[in-house]
Order: structure tokens, then sequence, then C-alpha cells
């Protein structure tokens, strides 16, 4: 390893990267000086010239994060950042590696050798690192760095990791690439794909082409950046975070650069991943540590499209709290749009079923048609996420989810009505007695219709005004506190699923009962009618979540099933008499 300390201006080293093919090309520099505290406290960049007619075209290219630099055949860090964004000189910033060296240690993953020179003889068989050196007794820095700027308004950025989107159209991407570049990550289409079953006999050497899967099977999404350094159980890359997330799942895969295109604003190279060699394990503040024959965590996924042309789609998405989400919004919204038989606006019977591991499965059902805001895909694809969200935003515990399921039919045309009014026929009432409900629909371009049907009342319900919510599902997942409310102390991953498990379609009309006594939530589960001395005893489960209260009981009457969406509320008082 080349001492930081003995980095100065006018030293003249080498970096490598893969500009095409498989195989490292050297890139020679000239280093302009070291900028103390660049990156956060304790965070030092060095600054350096690329040099040579490639460089000089290409400029500082997306995809070169972690490209290995050294000076006097020893390693001294990785090239990670680049500098404005319109320069007309290829400058470059480089992650110094004993900060690269701390993210190793973060994995807790030590060289198999017991010293720095023995791992330092293992990197020396690698001909395009001759002298670079693993420093295990390296101190490491307790300072952290704040995030970095991605924006172009940044004058010192980290160098974008493309994240390539194959099996997706531009409208997919463009839908959702805010959400991935909030993570950190350059959505790009169509400039490159996966063959996992390809061997690369190509050896994975500091320079070379790598890559971290988000996606794979029917839709992948890889992101790519360049080894730094390799020894025979792990490698280092990037030089800078893919997502800054920590401990990660990620599986890890060659690549192989297509091309490298050159362009004023975003040079770029175009990658096709190949076969998995192992797993990404800690992507943090100085780079991403990969480990090698290591497997991933990833969620088998299969979704059936039925209507006119039906198809499945089978895949594989990350295993992670924020990543999982943004993945299945991705490919379900693209699923449902990459067929002929698709149009908008639509009308999607969403079904389905998420296993996880010591739990119940979470199930999936509803009825989701487009409106005025949104095209039904997007709907669909809001609703397997949300699932997902839920699942993983308990902060008790950490759910491992072995598969998912999902079925989608599919019907043209926009299938939804609004309910305008509700009333029952006679308002004065007794208990037990049997009340005619009559609904209002507005149906989306259609006459109205008038609905009725006959509930049955409560034959204990006490004298007095009581109130008859004639509802939408949502309405009444958000009556029961069916919905995740931030305010309230979190639940644990057993009462998540319980009430996620109780959601209401919403192709059916409800009638429920708000009767004016008590009713408690008890580790997700409903119990109306509470006297008040058993909620007096409940009252301290409170404070963990698992219990709450409400001044009124919600009892089911009946519900009526609908050939399409229905949305809004009516509330109808009714006068209970002795």
């Amino acid at each position: 390893m080349y001492p930081l300390s003995q980095v100065h201006a006018g030293l003249h080293g080498t970096a490598y990267t893969v500009l095409e093919g498989s195989k490292p090309e050297a890139i020679d520099l000239e280093i302009l000086g070291v900028l103390h505290d660049a990156i956060g406290p304790g965070k030092d960049m060095i600054l350096a010239r690329l040099l040579g007619a490639k460089a000089e075209y290409d400029g500082v290219v997306a995809g070169m994060s972690g490209s290995p630099v050294y000076i006097d055949g020893k390693l001294v860090g990785a090239i990670g950042f680049r500098i404005g964004q319109f320069t007309k000189q290829p400058i470059a910033g480089i992650t110094p590696i004993a900060q690269m060296l701390e993210v190793a240690k973060e994995g807790d993953i030590r060289p198999e050798n017991s010293s720095a020179e023995a791992s330092a003889s293992d990197a020396a068989q690698d001909p395009l690192n001759p002298g670079a050196e693993l420093a295990a007794t390296q101190p490491a820095s307790t300072s952290s760095a704040p995030p970095w700027s991605s924006g172009t308004d940044a004058e010192v950025h980290p160098i974008e990791t493309p994240l390539v989107f194959d099996g997706f159209s531009s409208q997919a991407i463009h839908m959702f690439q805010q959400r991935f570049r909030s993570f950190g990550l350059t959505p790009v289409s169509g400039l490159g794909s996966a063959t996992p079953n390809v061997v690369d006999p190509a050896p994975v050497v500091p320079g070379s082409a790598i890559s971290a899967i988000i996606v794979s099977g029917d839709f992948d999404m890889a992101a790519t950046c360049t080894v730094t350094y390799v020894d025979p159980k792990r490698l280092l890359a990037c030089g800078h975070p893919i997502t800054r997330f920590g401990d990660v799942s990620l599986p890890m895969t060659k690549a192989q650069v297509v091309a490298t295109v050159a362009s004023s604003l975003e040079p770029i190279k175009i990658v096709n991943t190949t076969e998995t060699v192992g797993s990404f394990t800690q992507d943090r503040e100085s780079g991403i540590l990969g480990v090698f024959g290591k497997k991933a965590s990833m969620i088998p996924v299969t979704l059936a499209l039925g209507g006119p042309q039906p198809h499945t789609y089978r895949f594989a998405v990350v295993e992670h709290p924020r990543l999982t989400s943004a993945a299945l919004l991705a490919t379900v919204y693209q699923a449902m749009q990459d067929t002929n038989g698709y149009n908008d606006p639509s009308t999607d019977e969403l079904r389905g079923a998420i296993s996880v591991a010591g739990f119940p499965d979470v199930h999936i059902d509803d009825w989701i048609a487009a409106t005025d805001r949104q095209p039904a895909s997007l709907a669909v694809a809001m609703a397997v996420a949300q699932r997902f969200e839920g699942l993983y935003s308990n902060p008790r515990e950490m759910p491992s989810i072995r598969q998912v399921s999902l079925t989608l039919d599919t019907s043209p045309g926009r299938q939804s009505a609004r309910l305008d009014a509700a009333r029952v026929l006679a308002n004065r009432v007794h208990a037990g007695d049997r009340v005619t409900v009559e609904a209002t629909l507005h149906p989306y371009r259609g006459p109205q219709r008038i609905l009725r049907w006959t509930v049955a009342l409560p034959a204990t319900l006490p004298p007095g005004p009581v109130r008859l919510l004639i509802s939408d599902g949502t309405t009444l997942d958000h009556t029961l506190h069916l919905v995740p409310n931030p305010t309230a102390p979190p639940l644990g991953l057993g009462e998540t699923i319980s009430r996620l498990n109780q959601l209401h379609p919403n192709n059916l009309l409800y009638a429920t009962l708000l009767a004016p006594v008590p009713q408690a939530m008890v580790q997700g589960h409903d119990l109306p009618a509470v006297p008040l001395t058993m909620a007096n005893i409940l009252q301290p489960l409170e404070n963990d979540g698992s219990f709450s209260i409400d001044g009124e009981t919600a009892i089911a009457l009946g519900s009526q099933r609908l050939d399409m969406a229905v949305t809004g509320s009516q509330v109808v008082t009714l006068d209970v008499q002795p």
C-alpha cells in the first residue's frame, strides 16, 4: 500500500479499468494533490488528472468507480469521484485505500494470512497488482462523513453508478427513476443485458467490471462499478457507496463491457452481466465489499397475468427493507404493460400471497381500477409494494420472506363507481330489526345505480342514536385502524401480518354499525364491546402497541359484492327505540 502521507503533486501513477471486453486497460495519471477532509472529517481525497488520448476523449466514465490506482506498483486508492459535470479535463477524485479497508473491517472479514505481508504476497500474484497490500493493521477512522450530494450542482460528487434496467420500457424507468436516484443509483435503459448462464473465463482482478444484482430473471436490474482489490476470499470495489445501506446481501456477478460511450454530460459503460461469483455484504461510505462463493438472499416472485394473452413472469428480487418494494414497484408495473392485451384505462383483480418464514402468509385480494390521477398498472404496483413496506416497517422483527406469488386478471375499461348517497328506509328501529339500506352509486361514465340490501341489527343494541357506516374497503380499513398510523406505537411482525390480512377489497360495499360501546384491538385482532373493567386491565398493553381502544365498536353487518371498484363513504344515523 502506498502511504497517503507520501502522496503529493507531481507524482505519476496508473489506473486500471475495463473500457471494452473483460480485460482491464492501463490509464496513466498525474497526481494534482491531496484534499484533506474533502468528503468529511478525517476523509481525504486525492485529486488526479487522467492522461492519454482515451482518457481525454472518454472522460471520467460512469462505471469507472473503484478503478485501482497504483504509484510505484503500490495501491494508493480507487477512482471514486468526478469533479463538476461539464469539465473539459478528465479530473478525478481518488478514495485512499486505507479508507476502503475500513469497509472490510465493518464486514468482520479478515485476510486468511495472519499478517499484512502475507496478504500482500497473495495480491502480488496478480500481474495488474504487483505491489498492492492489504493493511490489516491500518487503524480505522471513527469519524463519519455526511451524505454526499449527487446532483449536477455538486462540485465534487461520487461517479454515477449506472443501474441498468433490462426488460423495462423507458416509461417504466422514468416513472420510478427518482426513487432509485434517492438510493444513489442512476437508472439507465437499453445499455446492457443479463446473461447469467454465460461462463466468463476472465478472472476477477483489480480493474475488472463487477455488478450488484437487484432483480434477476424475466426482468433484470444491475448496478456496475470496478474492482479495486481482490484476494482469494473477497474483493473491494467502487470507492464510494452504491446505496450506503450498510449490511446488504446482493448477488455479485462478473460483467463484460460492450462499449464505453463518451459524453460531455454523462459518459457511461454499456455492460452485460454474466455468471454469479458471490455476494456483496457491505455497502458503506468508502466502497462495497464482496465475498466469493457466498449466496445472496433473493425473493423468488411468480406473477401470472390473465386476460386475452395470459403470461407468467418469474424473477427474483433482492431481500432488503428499502430495495425490495422499489424493485417490485418497477417490475409489477412493467409486467402489466408488457403485453399487447394491456390497455389503459383498465380494471384489475389482484390476488396473491407473500410467504413469511415462521408466520402466516400475507394474503392479497383487491379490485383496482384506473383513476383520473393514476393508471391501474401503477395502483396495482403500489398495492403490492405497500404490503412489503408494511412488513419491513415494523422495528421489532426483520421478516424473512420465502416467496411471492401474484395473479392478476385485467379487464379493459375503467370499471369503477363513486358512492354518492346512502340511507335507510326507516331511521326509527329496534334492536334485532332487519333494516333496508339503499345506496346510490354513480359508475364512471355510466347511468346511476341504486343498490338495496337488508342487514340485521344486533339484538343487544342499547336504545339511543347509533351510526351506520356505508363505505368502500379503504374507508373501513382506516376506521378499523388496519392502516398503520405513524404516530402509534410500533407493532410486532405477527400483529402487522394480522392487520394486513384483514384489509378489505374495494369491489364490495360494506355496512358497518358503529355502536357506542368501547372496542379494543389486541395484537392485531378486534375485541368488540369491551367492558370498562377489562379495558382498564388491558390499558398497560397500549404502551407496547399490542392494544388500542376506541369509543365505538365497529360491527360488520354485511356487504354487497359489485362488478367494479367502489370509492366513497356515507354515514347514516339510526334512532334505536327502547
